[in-house]
């Protein structure tokens, strides 16, 4: 537990900073565009990039030590800031914002390359929990993640705000190459004890799609629970177009990151929840109510353009999703096999980051064209104002209502699909992998300086795998 808490922590950092720069990267292009479709395309960008390497990075994990993939993840992101702040060197602030132009593209595509890339220690920290942490506390370690998850959202988007408010976009990066190579530093003096993984003969795909589905086959209804889990991820692509411009309407922005940062509160109290008293004897069926409550949350928090209401929405929608995560993390730790948990875990992360872009490039061209217009006209005035009052954004709070309610919807079609009984009984009767069985191998532990080295690329003279194992949850 002590190795896991090390781990844990130097994961905070950079998060914090990945949070840091990703706030404040679309803080900053909103403020100087005030294009919800810029915001859109951006949040959109993101998800669409996990969606695309999460698979890769989740047979990354399972073939490589975990702490060697770490330190790849940060080296690799420190790169990608250093490079994203050299072209606000060499490039003008016009020429960066001008979204018809290549350096926009290029800019935030270096940014976000980096951000993308430190999901991979995200990936290979949900498979040190059975790696690291007794099978009986499983759930309350998801649960320390989730609140370290909210410590870099209460963080950042405080000090995003301020850093873009005060120090503009050129000290703000200085700032994340800083803490990058701060994260990096410390890493150097961690020591995780695993065995060398055993991997499969021959020469096996970098994207090891059909292991993957092999291994979540096993369970009867674990694509299910991936599925559920997406429809968290339904609204979340919402919320990344459209929260932030909203929340910028209500307030400047220094004053709108200490807003959302202290209503993020609620993911730490979320999460220290589930590290006190975990799931509950079914993690799935806790997590279809969470959704369901996430739902309506979604569908009420914007009904009147009154800042209170949009900060508790967002305090208690907060405090819901570290069960949703926690609950998907919890039940593939125990049905999947360790050793191939990286490429569970990492299909898990690339079909639910699916589901954001989706909603985000969708939302935010027919927010800005076609909703938004209409609610600031007499129509929509007459055909909504009954129920979304009157205000700025009411466009955007349509938006929120709509999704809400249809996510809502989604959770309660849940509960009645055989999937959901099936899977609860197989995460009954699994019989779990211990951390004495994660660690069993080769007997050598990576030291600091052996994870200096770039992973080892997999060769014939390693031992094939016997058996289909599997893995950890996605703490993003």
């Amino acid at each position: 537990m002590r190795t896991f808490a090390q781990v844990l922590v130097n994961t905070m950092v950079a998060n914090v900073t990945t949070s840091f720069l990703w706030f404040a990267l679309t803080f900053w292009v909103y403020l100087e565009t005030e294009s919800v479709l810029a915001t859109g395309i951006i949040g959109g960008a993101y998800m669409l990039f996990i969606a695309v390497f999460s698979m890769i990075f989740g047979t990354i994990v399972d073939r490589h030590r975990k702490y060697r993939v770490m330190m790849l993840s940060s080296v690799v992101t420190l790169a990608s800031f250093a490079l994203a702040g050299l072209l606000y060197l060499l490039q003008p602030e016009r020429a960066l914002l001008d979204l018809g132009g290549p350096w926009f593209w290029v800019f935030t595509g270096v940014i976000l390359f980096g951000a993308v890339v430190e999901h991979l220690r995200n990936i290979a920290l949900s498979t040190t929990v059975t790696l690291l942490v007794p099978v009986e506390r499983h759930a309350n370690a998801n649960g320390m993640v989730g609140t370290v998850q909210g410590l870099a959202f209460i963080v950042t988007s405080v000090f995003s705000g301020l850093a873009i408010g005060l120090l503009g976009m050129g000290g703000t990066m200085i700032i994340a190459v800083g803490l990058t190579f701060v994260s990096l530093l410390h890493l150097l003096f961690v020591r995780i004890p695993e065995a060398k993984p055993v991997v499969e003969e021959g020469r096996p795909p970098a994207i090891d799609f059909r292991g993957s589905i092999a291994a979540i086959r096993l369970a009867p209804g674990l694509f299910a629970l991936i599925l559920f889990s997406t429809f968290n991820n339904l609204i979340g692509g919402v919320y990344m177009a459209l929260m932030d411009p909203y929340g910028l309407t209500l307030f400047e922005v220094e004053w709108w990151g200490v807003v959302f940062g202290i209503a993020s509160t609620g993911f730490i109290v979320g999460g220290l929840i589930i590290a006190k008293w975990g799931l509950g004897r079914n993690p799935i069926r806790t997590m279809l109510l969470v959704v369901i409550g996430m739902g309506l949350l979604g569908a009420f928090f914007t009904v009147r353009e009154w800042w209170w209401l949009y900060a508790v929405g967002i305090w208690l929608y907060m405090a819901l999703v570290p069960a949703v995560e926690a609950a998907e993390q919890t039940v593939i730790q125990k049905v999947v096999p360790f050793t191939k948990q990286g490429r569970v875990f990492g299909f898990a992360a690339a079909f639910e980051a699916a589901a954001a872009p989706v909603t985000a490039f969708l939302i935010a061209p027919i927010a800005q064209f076609w909703i938004i217009p209409f609610m600031r006209s007499d129509a929509g005035h007459e055909t909504w104002g009954w129920l979304l009052g009157d205000g700025e954004a009411r466009g955007i709070a349509l938006v929120f209502f709509v999704s809400g309610l249809a996510t809502a919807a989604l959770g309660l079609g849940a509960f009645a699909s055989r999937a959901y009984r099936t899977l609860s009984r197989e995460y009954r009767a699994a019989e779990p992998t211990t951390p004495e069985e994660a660690q069993a191998g080769d007997g050598e532990s990576t030291t600091p300086e052996e994870a200096q080295a770039t992973p080892e690329p997999t060769t014939t003279e390693q031992a094939p795998a016997s058996s289909v194992d599997a893995g950890a949850p996605d703490s993003r």
